[in-house]
């Protein structure tokens, strides 16, 4: 009898580990859950306690390789590694606005505190462009390429610098994702895009799919380049290691801060997933990664401190 309730405790975790470590989920459901696998990884010793109180060697084995592979999965993703910082200070801002609903003073308070070059905005309407503007946004970042609307389609830019608006960088599949180039006054250029795709939920999730395909990968010449926003994925989604690993790195994760979550914040349960990201493309190092609440939106604003390198560097 110990034995068997070993097996059926341990089955469930063991085919969790082979979609994970495979990147084998596919569909709505499967996509969802995915974002559980910290949950899962730490649900997973219960297995390994039952196995080895069973004393059956079979399903001990397959108990503690599970809770192997979940934990390589997702423990790398609390320790940092030391980035270089000789380059130009880069410093990116990214909040999802929960269609317009986010605290304008609070986000601008932000924006004064921690002086970014950029901040990214998604589910931005009309009337937060507007709230933004009137808690002092506009004299601190008066440059801004926005695609506002009455719904959570509407993305914006904001910048300190001039910036210019890139069209066809990439084929937008989702929510409004706009991109700009920046040129910096010491002389590097960097590209950012305001990411928002679509969430996995039903039918959606062929388009959250495609929309993250459909992004650019990372430059290893040229502008820098920049991903920021709601990326409605995780670490733990196939398709988001894919998007990494055509030339980024993200930037919590390269801090050590990467099972920090984002979301759903402000709600009666705190926030459990992170879905929200800054990815850097790998010639820019990561210094800093700091989560914020924004009261009256579910995303955490996220702060990621960059350097890019400049010439003699």
């Amino acid at each position: 009898m110990p034995g068997t309730l070993a097996w059926l405790a341990v089955t469930p975790f063991a085919a969790w580990a082979v979609t994970r470590v495979g990147g084998l989920e596919r569909g709505s459901f499967p996509e969802q859950i995915m974002t559980a696998t910290p949950y899962a990884a730490a649900g997973s010793l219960l297995p390994v306690l039952l196995s080895v109180l069973s004393k059956k060697k079979a399903v001990t084995a397959v108990a503690v390789a599970t809770s192997v592979a979940l934990g390589f999965s997702v423990l790398p993703r609390a320790f940092g590694d030391t980035q270089v910082a000789s380059g130009r200070p880069f410093t990116v801002l990214t909040a999802n606005l929960f269609f317009g609903h986010g605290d304008a003073d609070t986000v601008v308070d932000l924006v004064r505190r921690h002086r970014p070059d950029i901040l990214n905005t998604q589910e931005l309407t009309p009337g937060a462009v507007a709230d933004l503007d009137a808690a002092g946004l506009k004299e601190l970042m008066p440059y801004r390429v926005l695609q506002d609307e009455w719904s959570a389609a509407g993305s914006g830019i904001y910048s300190s610098h001039p910036i210019t608006q890139l069209d066809g960088l990439f084929q937008v599949i989702g929510h409004n994702m706009p991109a700009v180039r920046l040129s910096l006054p010491e002389g590097p250029q960097v590209e950012i895009v305001d990411v928002h795709t679509l969430p996995p939920l039903g039918r959606q999730v062929t388009q959250w799919t495609e929309g993250l395909r459909a992004l650019p990968p990372g430059p290893s010449s040229g502008p820098f380049r920049i991903l920021a926003g709601d990326f409605n994925a995780s670490l733990d989604h196939a398709e988001m290691r894919r998007l990494i690993a055509r030339g980024y790195h993200d930037a919590g994760d390269t801090t050590g801060n990467g099972l920090t979550p984002t979301w759903p914040a402000n709600k009666r349960i705190p926030a459990m997933i992170t879905i929200d990201h800054v990815l850097a493309d790998l010639r820019v190092s990561v210094l800093g990664y700091h989560v914020y609440d924004v009261p009256g939106t579910d995303h955490r604003a996220v702060l990621t401190r960059l350097s890019l390198p400049v010439a003699g560097h």
